[in-house]
This record gives C-alpha cells, sequence and structure tokens, in this order.
C-alpha cells in the first residue's frame, strides 16, 4: 500500500506502506511541529518553547502583520476573557501588550428584539465582584506581541512556507513536507492551520459542521458619547444581532450578524451613510447609547458557521497530530468567545504536557486522551449554548419570541443565575 492522496493535495502515508520516507539529509528535527500561523499557533508554540521543548513553527503568512496605526484599530477585534489574561500573564505576553490599545469592559448590556424596557439583561464587574468583565483588543496587537516573544526564543525555528504532505507511520515519527520538499520530522503535529484545517482533513478528521446563512459584518466607528467602558448587544427583529464592543479613544467595533444579502448591501454603503443607519437601529437606543457613529475603518464580512471536529487527535491508528482553535472547533460570534475557547485549547494542551509523568513520551496516546477529555466538556457546551441563543433568537414563532424576551428580564432579575453565567462566559 502506497500513498492515500486526499483532495487539498496533502497526503498521509498508510501504516502498511512498506516503504516509508527515508530522512534526507538537510532534514530538521523538533519536538513540536505547529502549523498555522495565527495567535493559537504563537502561543502553543512560545509556552512549549517555555517548558523546554525543541519547536518549529510553519505557515505561509507568519510575518505578514500590519503596523499598528496610532488611534486606528484593526479589523479583527476580540473580547478577551480573564481565562485568556491568564494564559498570556503565564506566557509573559499580557504585560508586554500596549494597553493604551486595551479596553477593560466594566458593563455589558443585551437587548430584546420587541423594544420593551423589561427585555434587557445586565452584567456588570461591579455586581459580579471582579474589576472587568473582559478586554477588548485588536488581533494584530497580540500577534505583534507573540512574535517579539517569539524571536527571543531559541528553542522556536519559525519557517514561512506551506505543507504540502504528510507522512504517519504507526511506531514511527511524523514526518511534514514542504512545499520546497524539505522534511520536517517530529513528535507531534499541532494543527492549528484554521476551520478549513488541510491538516484536520488529510488524517481523515470529519467534522459536524451547520451554516447559519449569516454573515457578520465588522466595522470600527467613533462614537459622540463616551461609550463608559461598556458593551452593547442588540437582538434585532428578523434575526440580525448587533454588537458595539468599546475601544480606546472613544470609538467602538460593530459586529453586525445579518443575512448574506443584507451583509452584501451594508458592505456598499458609502461612509457618510452608516450615521443615519445606526441612528435608525431599534427604535434609536443606538444613538441613545453612543450618539452619532462615524465609521472609521473599511468595514469587512465574514461567513457565520459552526463547526466542531468529531475527534481531537488522530490518526485513529496512532495519533500524532492534535488540534487547537478553530481547526477543532468554530462558534457563532454571539457571545465572542471563540478566540478565548482556543487559547482554552492551548492552556490545556501546555498544563498537561507541563504536568505529564516523567516516563510518558509528549506522543504517549494517554497524554493526547487527557487533552481531548479535557476539551470536551468545555468546547461542546459552549458550542451548544452559543448555537441553541441563535436559534432561539432566530427563530419569528410568536411563543418563542415571548419566551426569549420574557427570558432575558428574567435571568437579569436572578442574581445567580447571572453571576454563573458571568463565570462560565469568563471561562471559570
Amino acid at each position: 500500500m502506497g500513498l492515500i492522496r486526499y483532495h487539498h493535495g496533502m497526503s498521509i502515508q498508510s501504516r502498511a506502506s512498506p516503504n516509508p520516507t527515508k530522512p534526507s539529509e538537510g532534514h530538521q528535527t523538533a519536538d513540536f511541529c505547529i502549523v498555522g500561523g495565527g495567535i493559537i499557533g504563537k502561543a502553543c508554540a512560545l509556552g512549549l518553547a517555555q517548558l523546554g521543548y525543541s519547536v518549529i513553527q510553519i505557515a505561509p503568512d507568519l510575518e505578514k502583520n500590519q503596523a499598528l496605526m496610532p488611534n486606528q484599530f484593526g479589523q479583527r477585534i476580540y473580547a478577551l476573557a480573564p481565562s485568556t489574561k491568564n494564559l498570556l500573564s503565564e506566557l509573559h505576553v499580557w504585560d508586554a501588550l500596549d494597553h493604551q490599545r486595551i479596553q477593560a469592559v466594566r458593563d455589558m448590556h443585551i437587548f430584546g428584539d420587541r423594544g420593551q424596557a423589561n427585555d434587557h439583561l445586565h452584567f456588570s464587574a461591579f455586581e459580579a465582584g471582579r474589576p472587568e468583565l473582559a478586554w477588548i483588543t485588536e488581533a494584530d496587537l497580540i500577534e505583534l506581541t507573540l512574535d517579539q516573544a517569539i524571536r527571543f526564543q531559541k528553542q522556536i525555528r519559525t519557517i514561512n512556507t506551506s505543507v504540502s504532505d504528510i507522512h504517519i507511520e504507526k511506531d514511527a515519527k511524523p514526518i511534514l513536507v514542504l512545499g520546497s520538499g524539505e522534511q520536517i520530522y517530529t513528535q507531534l503535529i499541532i494543527a492549528a492551520d484554521g476551520a478549513r484545517s488541510p491538516l484536520r482533513s488529510t488524517i481523515g478528521i470529519a467534522i459536524h459542521e451547520h451554516d447559519y446563512d449569516q454573515a457578520a459584518v465588522v466595522a470600527n466607528f467613533s462614537c459622540a458619547y463616551p461609550h463608559l467602558q461598556t458593551a452593547y448587544q442588540w437582538f434585532l427583529p428578523g434575526g440580525d444581532i448587533l454588537a458595539m464592543l468599546p475601544l480606546p479613544t472613544q470609538q467602538v467595533s460593530m459586529v453586525w450578524s445579518t443575512s448574506p444579502e443584507n451583509a452584501n448591501h451594508l458592505m456598499q454603503l458609502r461612509s457618510e451613510a452608516w450615521p443615519k443607519l445606526l441612528q435608525e437601529q431599534v427604535g434609536g437606543s443606538i444613538h441613545q447609547a453612543l450618539g452619532t457613529l462615524q465609521l472609521q475603518s473599511v468595514p469587512a464580512s465574514f461567513a457565520l458557521k459552526r463547526i466542531k471536529a468529531q475527534s481531537l487527535i488522530g490518526p485513529n491508528y496512532d495519533p500524532k497530530v492534535v488540534l487547537l482553535g478553530d481547526a477543532a472547533h468554530v462558534i457563532h460570534p454571539l457571545a465572542g468567545q471563540g478566540l478565548n475557547l482556543g487559547l482554552r485549547d492551548v492552556a490545556s494542551l501546555l498544563q498537561i504536557i507541563k504536568n505529564k509523568e516523567e516516563f510518558r513520551a509528549i506522543d504517549d496516546r494517554i497524554l493526547l486522551r487527557r487533552y481531548e477529555r479535557q476539551r470536551e466538556g468545555d468546547t461542546s457546551s459552549l458550542l451548544w449554548i452559543t448555537h441553541r441563543l441563535k436559534s432561539l433568537f432566530g427563530s419569528s414563532r410568536p411563543l418563542e419570541k415571548q419566551i426569549r424576551n420574557w427570558g432575558l428580564g428574567f435571568v437579569n432579575r436572578s442574581h445567580m443565575i447571572k453571576r454563573q453565567l458571568i463565570e462560565r462566559a469568563l471561562g471559570e
């Protein structure tokens, strides 16, 4: 039996192959090989190197981050939970971030789609007994800071290219073949290569996927009124969800989940049309909270899906690949937890490797199963919650509409339920 080839153009050598790939003279070796150049891959590479392991990180865009502009923020904005702050602090990255580009969130208001005063849920950091609920910042800021930390790590080698082939044989080290033909020998491969992960497909891990038939339109605005460190989210009639997240220098980041048709319309709007459009939304409540909004960036759009890998490790006969981040799961942005969930994958893997028994190798199946079991509960529950919320607030049935809006008010009156929801959202 030779190579089993998949539609992504990558191949995996079967365990029965009589002719395994031979090491070449110029091959490289490392304890871990990380495929993917985003925040998840970089954080994992840094963490493993700090534990003393040799790491090779491979991606074609490892050094393509945009320069940060004063008083101007990138399109990719994230709400960071305390679990993310804890990980970045352990990696010695949090204090190195430019905190003038980070906005703390101390209040969050969520509104139903009937326009009634009682259809409202308020989360308060003061009520929760903590200084902040979350922090809003740019992906570029985190990536640039991780890049700086990685440059000082002699245990990390970065290769700006793509992977063309992967060879895995039972009881042998996996081999990655790069586009240049160079071979990388490693003990464990980390797949942090995104929602359409070629590595995941190549090793035969299936996914459960649901298309929400929605797109998220994102853009940054300056606001006439101070945002008061407050995040807002409105469930709109018809199933749209509109969020305004506070940024430094009296700006906000908009995330508007809507139909693909309306997303196309929004993407075509001239900048002078946005203030009137936003002022008209949900009875003018956006204007009441933030005043007139002025567009500060070019809007961007991306399709919304729900994805869950059926396994986080593979292939089945001899697991040598671990899925992290979007390669493992993709959720709806209504809860703002996608990056936090992925970084909790990183934190779990680092903890398991750090605390492993001395007699176990880093690719021991027992360790990999520990990671898979540890992540299953957190991932499945958050995917289920966000999916059910999206389904509930996307329904036009009168009974469900009444229940969901009544539920906001009910939860708002229950301090115990609110505290549990806050702890869940914060990764606790």
